[in-house]
Protein backbone atom coordinates (compact mmCIF):
# COMPACT_ATOMS: atom_id res chain seq x y z
CA UNK A 1 0.00 0.00 0.00
CA UNK A 2 1.31 3.50 -1.05
CA UNK A 3 1.67 5.95 1.66
CA UNK A 4 -0.37 8.78 0.78
CA UNK A 5 0.38 12.44 1.03
CA UNK A 6 -2.00 14.79 2.03
CA UNK A 7 -0.42 18.86 0.32
CA UNK A 8 -1.40 21.15 3.33
CA UNK A 9 -2.11 24.46 1.14
CA UNK A 10 -1.00 27.62 2.50
CA UNK A 11 -3.66 29.33 4.41
CA UNK A 12 -3.28 32.31 2.80
CA UNK A 13 -3.76 31.12 -0.35
CA UNK A 14 -7.51 29.49 0.40
CA UNK A 15 -9.06 32.59 0.37
CA UNK A 16 -7.59 33.10 -3.52
CA UNK A 17 -9.52 29.24 -3.88
CA UNK A 18 -13.28 30.45 -3.13
CA UNK A 19 -12.97 34.26 -4.32
CA UNK A 20 -11.34 33.20 -8.48
CA UNK A 21 -14.64 32.37 -8.91
CA UNK A 22 -17.08 34.92 -7.46
CA UNK A 23 -18.35 38.34 -8.61
CA UNK A 24 -15.83 41.20 -7.48
CA UNK A 25 -19.07 42.84 -5.61
CA UNK A 26 -19.10 39.50 -3.54
CA UNK A 27 -15.36 39.33 -3.32
CA UNK A 28 -15.62 42.86 -1.44
CA UNK A 29 -18.21 40.96 1.05
CA UNK A 30 -15.20 38.13 2.07
CA UNK A 31 -13.41 37.60 5.20
CA UNK A 32 -9.78 38.54 4.35
CA UNK A 33 -9.12 36.34 7.08
CA UNK A 34 -9.09 36.69 10.83
CA UNK A 35 -5.89 37.88 12.82
CA UNK A 36 -6.28 34.80 14.69
CA UNK A 37 -3.22 32.61 14.73
CA UNK A 38 -4.42 28.68 14.06
CA UNK A 39 -3.45 26.45 16.73
CA UNK A 40 -0.25 24.15 16.64
CA UNK A 41 -1.25 20.97 17.06
CA UNK A 42 -2.20 19.38 20.67
CA UNK A 43 -1.83 23.23 21.83
CA UNK A 44 -4.95 25.92 22.17
CA UNK A 45 -4.55 29.19 20.00
CA UNK A 46 -3.87 32.26 21.44
CA UNK A 47 -7.56 33.80 21.39
CA UNK A 48 -9.09 30.30 22.87
CA UNK A 49 -11.63 30.81 25.26
CA UNK A 50 -12.94 27.33 26.40
CA UNK A 51 -12.23 26.05 29.57
CA UNK A 52 -13.48 22.26 31.29
CA UNK A 53 -12.06 19.06 31.01
CA UNK A 54 -12.86 15.78 29.21
CA UNK A 55 -14.38 14.36 31.79
CA UNK A 56 -16.49 17.21 32.85
CA UNK A 57 -19.10 17.86 29.54
CA UNK A 58 -21.23 20.54 30.81
CA UNK A 59 -19.45 23.50 29.08
CA UNK A 60 -17.85 21.24 25.67
CA UNK A 61 -21.47 19.96 25.01
CA UNK A 62 -23.09 23.51 25.20
CA UNK A 63 -21.35 24.08 22.16
CA UNK A 64 -22.94 23.83 19.10
CA UNK A 65 -21.29 23.08 16.07
CA UNK A 66 -22.95 23.40 12.61
CA UNK A 67 -21.80 21.66 9.99
CA UNK A 68 -24.00 22.07 6.46
CA UNK A 69 -21.94 20.79 2.69
CA UNK A 70 -19.46 21.29 1.77
CA UNK A 71 -20.03 23.40 -1.39
CA UNK A 72 -18.29 22.97 -5.26
CA UNK A 73 -17.75 25.74 -7.50
CA UNK A 74 -19.42 23.73 -9.83
CA UNK A 75 -20.48 19.43 -10.14
CA UNK A 76 -17.69 17.66 -11.81
CA UNK A 77 -17.76 14.30 -11.84
CA UNK A 78 -14.90 12.09 -10.10
CA UNK A 79 -13.61 8.77 -9.07
CA UNK A 80 -14.55 9.24 -5.60
CA UNK A 81 -17.43 8.16 -4.09
CA UNK A 82 -20.61 9.55 -5.08
CA UNK A 83 -19.30 10.81 -8.00
CA UNK A 84 -19.62 14.39 -8.40
CA UNK A 85 -18.29 16.90 -6.18
CA UNK A 86 -21.92 18.29 -5.10
CA UNK A 87 -22.24 14.57 -3.61
CA UNK A 88 -18.75 14.53 -2.15
CA UNK A 89 -19.22 17.67 -0.60
CA UNK A 90 -21.82 16.55 1.44
CA UNK A 91 -20.23 13.69 2.23
CA UNK A 92 -17.21 15.30 3.57
CA UNK A 93 -19.55 16.98 6.06
CA UNK A 94 -20.73 13.82 6.93
CA UNK A 95 -17.66 12.51 7.82
CA UNK A 96 -16.36 15.78 9.61
CA UNK A 97 -19.66 15.62 11.73
CA UNK A 98 -19.47 12.07 12.11
CA UNK A 99 -15.89 12.26 13.79
CA UNK A 100 -17.10 15.42 15.92
CA UNK A 101 -20.03 14.07 17.19
CA UNK A 102 -18.56 10.35 18.73
CA UNK A 103 -15.65 11.89 20.22
CA UNK A 104 -17.72 12.91 23.39
CA UNK A 105 -16.78 16.92 23.73
CA UNK A 106 -19.45 18.52 21.11
CA UNK A 107 -23.10 18.64 19.91
CA UNK A 108 -22.57 19.25 16.06
CA UNK A 109 -25.12 19.46 13.44
CA UNK A 110 -24.32 17.88 10.09
CA UNK A 111 -25.27 18.45 6.91
CA UNK A 112 -28.52 15.94 6.61
CA UNK A 113 -30.27 18.53 9.25
CA UNK A 114 -29.25 22.14 7.68
CA UNK A 115 -29.45 24.03 4.80
CA UNK A 116 -26.47 24.03 1.84
CA UNK A 117 -24.68 26.57 1.59
CA UNK A 118 -23.38 28.64 -1.84
CA UNK A 119 -20.11 28.25 -2.71
CA UNK A 120 -19.50 32.10 -2.37
CA UNK A 121 -20.49 31.79 1.41
CA UNK A 122 -17.90 29.38 2.30
CA UNK A 123 -15.32 32.32 2.85
CA UNK A 124 -17.90 34.77 3.74
CA UNK A 125 -20.57 33.36 6.31
CA UNK A 126 -23.96 34.49 6.47
CA UNK A 127 -23.26 34.95 10.67
CA UNK A 128 -26.82 36.03 11.51
CA UNK A 129 -28.65 33.24 9.94
CA UNK A 130 -26.47 30.35 11.98
CA UNK A 131 -26.46 32.81 15.08
CA UNK A 132 -30.95 31.98 14.55
CA UNK A 133 -29.99 28.80 14.58
CA UNK A 134 -28.68 28.86 17.76
CA UNK A 135 -24.63 27.58 16.77
CA UNK A 136 -21.96 28.67 18.26
CA UNK A 137 -19.35 27.45 16.08
CA UNK A 138 -19.36 27.08 11.73
CA UNK A 139 -17.15 24.50 10.00
CA UNK A 140 -17.65 25.30 6.31
CA UNK A 141 -16.01 23.85 3.40
CA UNK A 142 -15.71 23.24 -0.21
CA UNK A 143 -14.39 20.50 -2.97
CA UNK A 144 -13.11 21.73 -6.21
CA UNK A 145 -11.92 18.78 -9.03
CA UNK A 146 -9.09 19.69 -10.94
CA UNK A 147 -7.81 18.32 -14.43
CA UNK A 148 -5.39 15.87 -13.71
CA UNK A 149 -8.41 14.04 -11.23
CA UNK A 150 -6.91 15.56 -7.83
CA UNK A 151 -9.47 17.05 -5.17
CA UNK A 152 -9.30 20.07 -3.46
CA UNK A 153 -10.56 20.43 -0.43
CA UNK A 154 -10.88 23.50 1.93
CA UNK A 155 -11.74 23.76 5.25
CA UNK A 156 -12.98 26.41 7.76
CA UNK A 157 -13.90 27.08 11.13
CA UNK A 158 -15.54 30.03 12.28
CA UNK A 159 -17.08 31.58 15.58
CA UNK A 160 -20.08 32.59 15.05
CA UNK A 161 -20.95 34.84 18.47
CA UNK A 162 -17.95 36.61 16.80
CA UNK A 163 -17.85 36.55 13.13
CA UNK A 164 -14.43 35.56 13.03
CA UNK A 165 -12.58 33.40 11.48
CA UNK A 166 -10.33 30.49 13.66
CA UNK A 167 -9.00 28.41 11.43
CA UNK A 168 -8.80 27.36 8.14
CA UNK A 169 -6.76 24.30 6.46
CA UNK A 170 -6.39 23.07 2.75
CA UNK A 171 -5.60 19.82 1.20
CA UNK A 172 -4.80 18.21 -1.89
CA UNK A 173 -5.71 14.23 -2.12
CA UNK A 174 -6.70 11.61 -4.86
CA UNK A 175 -10.19 10.37 -4.95
CA UNK A 176 -9.88 7.43 -3.43
CA UNK A 177 -8.48 9.30 -0.34
CA UNK A 178 -11.45 12.15 0.37
CA UNK A 179 -11.84 10.68 3.62
CA UNK A 180 -8.39 11.82 5.20
CA UNK A 181 -9.09 15.12 3.99
CA UNK A 182 -12.62 15.19 6.07
CA UNK A 183 -10.79 13.20 8.94
CA UNK A 184 -8.04 16.27 8.74
CA UNK A 185 -10.59 18.77 8.73
CA UNK A 186 -12.39 17.14 11.89
CA UNK A 187 -8.90 17.34 13.61
CA UNK A 188 -8.37 20.68 13.03
CA UNK A 189 -11.22 21.97 14.66
CA UNK A 190 -11.13 19.01 17.41
CA UNK A 191 -7.57 21.10 18.13
CA UNK A 192 -8.87 24.40 17.71
CA UNK A 193 -11.32 24.09 20.27
CA UNK A 194 -10.16 21.63 22.57
CA UNK A 195 -6.73 22.45 22.74
CA UNK A 196 -6.05 18.86 22.20
CA UNK A 197 -3.76 16.58 19.49
CA UNK A 198 -5.50 15.04 16.66
CA UNK A 199 -6.49 11.42 16.47
CA UNK A 200 -9.76 11.15 13.37
CA UNK A 201 -6.73 10.87 10.91
CA UNK A 202 -5.64 7.83 12.01
CA UNK A 203 -5.69 3.89 11.57
CA UNK A 204 -6.98 0.48 12.88
CA UNK A 205 -5.33 -2.38 12.63
CA UNK A 206 -7.49 -5.76 14.15
CA UNK A 207 -8.16 -8.90 13.77
CA UNK A 208 -11.01 -9.83 11.55
CA UNK A 209 -12.67 -13.28 12.32
CA UNK A 210 -14.78 -15.69 10.40
CA UNK A 211 -15.92 -19.15 10.67
CA UNK A 212 -17.12 -21.34 13.90
CA UNK A 213 -16.08 -20.69 17.47
CA UNK A 214 -14.32 -23.90 17.28
CA UNK A 215 -12.29 -23.31 14.15
CA UNK A 216 -11.93 -19.72 13.56
CA UNK A 217 -10.06 -17.80 10.74
CA UNK A 218 -8.21 -15.00 12.33
CA UNK A 219 -6.26 -12.43 9.89
CA UNK A 220 -4.95 -9.14 10.29
CA UNK A 221 -6.58 -6.36 8.81
CA UNK A 222 -6.88 -2.42 8.96
CA UNK A 223 -9.01 0.69 8.45
CA UNK A 224 -9.68 4.00 9.00
CA UNK A 225 -10.68 5.43 12.99
CA UNK A 226 -14.22 5.47 11.77
CA UNK A 227 -14.11 1.57 10.77
CA UNK A 228 -14.14 2.67 6.72
CA UNK A 229 -11.90 1.60 4.26
CA UNK A 230 -11.15 -1.89 5.47
CA UNK A 231 -8.06 -3.69 3.65
CA UNK A 232 -7.25 -7.16 4.77
CA UNK A 233 -3.67 -7.92 4.92
CA UNK A 234 -2.82 -11.65 5.88
CA UNK A 235 -5.18 -14.31 3.70
CA UNK A 236 -6.21 -16.33 6.97
CA UNK A 237 -4.19 -19.78 6.24
CA UNK A 238 -1.83 -18.84 9.53
CA UNK A 239 -3.86 -17.48 12.24
CA UNK A 240 -3.28 -13.82 13.02
CA UNK A 241 -3.01 -12.21 16.45
CA UNK A 242 -2.21 -8.76 18.76
CA UNK A 243 -1.22 -6.86 15.86
CA UNK A 244 0.12 -3.55 17.06
CA UNK A 245 1.48 -0.21 15.12
CA UNK A 246 4.85 1.11 14.89
CA UNK A 247 5.26 4.69 16.77
CA UNK A 248 5.76 5.69 13.30
CA UNK A 249 3.07 4.29 11.57
CA UNK A 250 5.74 2.32 9.10
CA UNK A 251 4.99 -0.96 10.11
CA UNK A 252 2.80 -3.47 12.44
CA UNK A 253 4.05 -6.28 14.21
CA UNK A 254 1.64 -9.18 14.55
CA UNK A 255 1.48 -12.74 15.96
CA UNK A 256 1.42 -15.64 13.67
CA UNK A 257 0.73 -19.22 14.08
CA UNK A 258 1.08 -21.54 11.06
CA UNK A 259 0.79 -25.40 11.89
CA UNK A 260 1.35 -24.68 15.97
CA UNK A 261 4.63 -22.97 14.97
CA UNK A 262 4.66 -18.81 16.50
CA UNK A 263 6.37 -16.24 14.86
CA UNK A 264 6.50 -12.61 15.15
CA UNK A 265 6.13 -10.68 11.95
CA UNK A 266 6.64 -7.16 11.37
CA UNK A 267 4.88 -6.04 8.24
CA UNK A 268 6.08 -2.81 6.58
CA UNK A 269 2.98 -0.82 5.36
CA UNK A 270 5.11 1.11 2.37
CA UNK A 271 6.34 -2.06 0.08
CA UNK A 272 4.06 -4.45 1.49
CA UNK A 273 7.07 -7.06 2.35
CA UNK A 274 7.57 -8.13 5.96
CA UNK A 275 10.17 -10.15 8.01
CA UNK A 276 10.49 -12.51 10.54
CA UNK A 277 11.29 -11.33 13.79
CA UNK A 278 11.55 -14.11 15.97
CA UNK A 279 10.38 -17.73 15.97
CA UNK A 280 9.92 -18.69 19.58
CA UNK A 281 10.23 -22.11 21.26
CA UNK A 282 6.90 -22.21 23.08
CA UNK A 283 3.80 -20.55 23.29
CA UNK A 284 4.23 -16.63 22.18
CA UNK A 285 1.58 -13.74 23.13
CA UNK A 286 1.26 -9.99 22.71
CA UNK A 287 4.17 -8.03 20.71
CA UNK A 288 4.68 -4.41 21.68
CA UNK A 289 6.95 -2.13 20.10
CA UNK A 290 9.23 0.59 22.56
CA UNK A 291 8.37 4.54 21.77
CA UNK A 292 11.31 4.36 19.54
CA UNK A 293 10.54 1.40 17.18
CA UNK A 294 14.10 -0.09 18.23
CA UNK A 295 12.89 -3.16 20.18
CA UNK A 296 9.30 -5.61 20.37
CA UNK A 297 8.21 -7.01 23.43
CA UNK A 298 6.67 -10.02 23.63
CA UNK A 299 5.70 -13.23 26.15
CA UNK A 300 6.80 -16.78 25.85
CA UNK A 301 5.92 -19.89 27.73
CA UNK A 302 8.56 -22.21 28.42
CA UNK A 303 8.86 -24.99 30.88
CA UNK A 304 5.40 -23.82 32.53
CA UNK A 305 6.64 -20.70 33.00
CA UNK A 306 5.76 -17.14 30.95
CA UNK A 307 7.91 -14.26 31.17
CA UNK A 308 8.57 -11.36 29.15
CA UNK A 309 11.20 -10.98 26.45
CA UNK A 310 12.72 -8.22 24.63
CA UNK A 311 14.07 -8.67 21.07
CA UNK A 312 15.32 -6.09 18.54
CA UNK A 313 12.61 -5.11 15.69
CA UNK A 314 15.16 -6.26 12.59
CA UNK A 315 15.38 -9.73 14.93
CA UNK A 316 18.18 -10.79 16.76
CA UNK A 317 18.99 -11.94 20.13
CA UNK A 318 15.82 -11.79 22.92
CA UNK A 319 16.90 -10.70 26.11
CA UNK A 320 14.37 -12.19 29.45
CA UNK A 321 12.84 -8.97 31.60
CA UNK A 322 11.07 -11.63 33.81
CA UNK A 323 11.71 -14.81 35.79
CA UNK A 324 9.35 -15.51 38.29
CA UNK A 325 6.75 -18.68 38.86
CA UNK A 326 4.00 -18.29 36.72
CA UNK A 327 2.57 -16.31 34.03
CA UNK A 328 3.27 -12.90 33.30
CA UNK A 329 2.14 -11.04 29.93
CA UNK A 330 1.58 -8.22 28.08
CA UNK A 331 4.01 -5.28 28.28
CA UNK A 332 3.46 -1.54 27.25
CA UNK A 333 5.99 0.53 28.03
CA UNK A 334 5.82 3.81 29.25
CA UNK A 335 5.38 6.93 26.63
CA UNK A 336 9.12 8.02 27.67
CA UNK A 337 10.57 4.59 27.50
CA UNK A 338 11.56 3.97 30.97
CA UNK A 339 9.13 1.97 32.56
CA UNK A 340 7.01 -1.31 31.47
CA UNK A 341 3.04 -2.44 32.58
CA UNK A 342 2.22 -6.09 32.29
CA UNK A 343 0.09 -8.62 34.24
CA UNK A 344 1.45 -11.28 36.21
CA UNK A 345 -0.46 -14.03 38.36
CA UNK A 346 2.87 -14.44 40.84
CA UNK A 347 0.75 -13.75 43.83
CA UNK A 348 -1.96 -16.03 42.72
CA UNK A 349 -4.46 -13.78 40.21
CA UNK A 350 -3.52 -11.77 37.67
CA UNK A 351 -2.74 -8.59 38.78
CA UNK A 352 -1.05 -5.51 36.97
CA UNK A 353 2.56 -4.87 37.74
CA UNK A 354 5.07 -2.12 36.93
CA UNK A 355 9.07 -2.56 36.16
CA UNK A 356 11.30 -0.75 34.77
CA UNK A 357 12.71 -0.82 31.03
CA UNK A 358 15.44 -3.38 31.82
CA UNK A 359 13.32 -5.29 33.85
CA UNK A 360 14.25 -4.64 37.30
CA UNK A 361 11.82 -3.12 40.23
CA UNK A 362 9.00 -4.73 39.63
CA UNK A 363 6.21 -3.67 41.58
CA UNK A 364 2.58 -5.12 41.44
CA UNK A 365 -0.05 -1.70 41.23
CA UNK A 366 -3.28 -3.09 41.19
CA UNK A 367 -5.14 -3.81 45.38
CA UNK A 368 -8.91 -3.75 44.11
CA UNK A 369 -10.50 -7.23 45.17
CA UNK A 370 -10.57 -8.81 41.67
CA UNK A 371 -8.05 -9.65 38.88
CA UNK A 372 -6.77 -7.51 36.18
CA UNK A 373 -5.40 -8.15 32.54
CA UNK A 374 -4.67 -6.50 28.75
CA UNK A 375 -2.93 -3.46 30.46
CA UNK A 376 -2.17 -0.42 28.50
CA UNK A 377 -0.58 3.02 28.82
CA UNK A 378 -2.09 5.72 27.85
CA UNK A 379 0.64 8.24 25.13
CA UNK A 380 0.12 10.89 27.86
CA UNK A 381 1.67 8.69 30.01
CA UNK A 382 -1.26 9.56 33.04
CA UNK A 383 -3.44 6.41 32.71
CA UNK A 384 -3.27 3.19 32.17
CA UNK A 385 -6.19 1.09 30.55
CA UNK A 386 -6.72 -2.91 31.37
CA UNK A 387 -9.55 -5.48 31.83
CA UNK A 388 -11.08 -5.50 34.91
CA UNK A 389 -12.00 -9.21 35.13
CA UNK A 390 -14.94 -9.08 38.36
CA UNK A 391 -17.99 -10.80 37.43
CA UNK A 392 -17.75 -9.62 34.39
CA UNK A 393 -15.15 -8.27 31.82
CA UNK A 394 -14.82 -3.87 31.71
CA UNK A 395 -12.65 -1.54 30.80
CA UNK A 396 -11.12 0.72 33.48
CA UNK A 397 -8.51 2.55 33.69
CA UNK A 398 -6.31 3.99 36.58
CA UNK A 399 -3.08 5.91 37.57
CA UNK A 400 0.10 4.61 37.09
CA UNK A 401 0.54 4.14 40.89
CA UNK A 402 -2.67 2.14 40.91
CA UNK A 403 -4.89 4.77 42.14
CA UNK A 404 -8.26 6.67 40.76
CA UNK A 405 -9.84 3.33 39.64
CA UNK A 406 -12.66 4.53 37.16
CA UNK A 407 -15.37 2.13 34.89
CA UNK A 408 -15.93 3.10 31.73
CA UNK A 409 -17.73 0.04 30.49
CA UNK A 410 -20.50 -1.86 31.58
CA UNK A 411 -21.18 -4.86 29.78
CA UNK A 412 -20.92 -8.95 29.77
CA UNK A 413 -17.08 -8.96 27.95
CA UNK A 414 -15.30 -6.20 27.07
CA UNK A 415 -11.50 -6.55 26.87
CA UNK A 416 -7.66 -5.45 25.17
CA UNK A 417 -8.16 -1.82 25.73
CA UNK A 418 -6.26 0.21 22.88
CA UNK A 419 -5.57 4.11 23.03
CA UNK A 420 -6.10 6.57 20.59
CA UNK A 421 -3.31 8.60 19.78
CA UNK A 422 -3.96 11.75 21.99
CA UNK A 423 -5.06 9.73 24.91
CA UNK A 424 -8.83 10.50 24.96
CA UNK A 425 -10.45 7.52 23.48
CA UNK A 426 -10.21 4.01 23.98
CA UNK A 427 -11.08 1.12 21.91
CA UNK A 428 -12.08 -2.73 22.86
CA UNK A 429 -13.42 -5.95 21.43
CA UNK A 430 -16.48 -6.88 22.78
CA UNK A 431 -18.10 -10.63 22.49
CA UNK A 432 -21.26 -10.73 22.77
CA UNK A 433 -23.28 -13.14 25.28
CA UNK A 434 -24.52 -16.50 23.65
CA UNK A 435 -23.52 -16.10 20.01
CA UNK A 436 -19.66 -15.53 20.72
CA UNK A 437 -19.67 -12.77 18.08
CA UNK A 438 -17.16 -10.22 18.30
CA UNK A 439 -16.82 -6.59 17.80
CA UNK A 440 -14.86 -3.03 17.78
CA UNK A 441 -16.02 -0.63 20.25
CA UNK A 442 -14.86 2.56 21.42
CA UNK A 443 -15.40 4.96 24.69
CA UNK A 444 -14.28 8.03 25.48
CA UNK A 445 -13.05 9.00 29.19
CA UNK A 446 -16.03 10.12 30.32
CA UNK A 447 -17.33 6.31 29.75
CA UNK A 448 -20.87 7.93 28.47
CA UNK A 449 -20.09 8.20 25.02
CA UNK A 450 -19.39 4.38 22.96
CA UNK A 451 -19.98 3.64 19.65
CA UNK A 452 -19.47 0.87 17.62
CA UNK A 453 -17.11 -0.06 14.52
CA UNK A 454 -18.77 -1.46 11.68
CA UNK A 455 -16.70 -4.25 9.95
CA UNK A 456 -17.55 -6.56 7.37
CA UNK A 457 -16.64 -9.82 9.61
CA UNK A 458 -16.68 -10.14 13.58
CA UNK A 459 -13.28 -8.03 14.66
CA UNK A 460 -10.98 -8.34 17.64
CA UNK A 461 -7.52 -7.32 19.30
CA UNK A 462 -7.80 -3.56 18.06
CA UNK A 463 -5.01 -1.56 18.02
CA UNK A 464 -4.90 2.38 16.87
CA UNK A 465 -2.07 3.60 15.66
CA UNK A 466 -0.96 7.30 15.50
CA UNK A 467 -1.62 10.24 13.25
CA UNK A 468 -0.46 9.91 9.57
CA UNK A 469 1.71 12.40 8.41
Amino acid sequence: MKTCKLVLLLAAALPALALSVVSVQAQQQLLPGSNAKPAEPGKPAEDTVLTGSVTDESEWQDLGVAIPGFSTDRPVSTAAEGGSTDVLGKNLARVVFNDLKNNGLFKPTGPDQLPGIAYAEVAAPAFQGWRARNAEMLVQGFVKAADDGRLTVGCYLYDVALGQELARQGYVVRPDEWRRAAHKCADMVYSRLSGESPFFDSKIAYIAETGPKDHRRKQLAIMDSDGANHRFITNGQATALTPRYSPDYSRIAYLSYLNGNPRIYVYDIGTGQQHLVTQAKGPTFAPRWSPDGKYILYSMAIAGNTDIYRVPASGGESVRLTNTTGINVGGSYSPDGSKIVFESDRSGSQQVYVMNADGTNQQRISFFGARAATPEWSPRGDQIAFTYLGGNFRIAVMNPQGGGLRFLTDSWQDEAPSWSPNGRIIQFFRTERGSGRTAIWQVDLTGRNERKLKTPVDASDPAWGPVLP
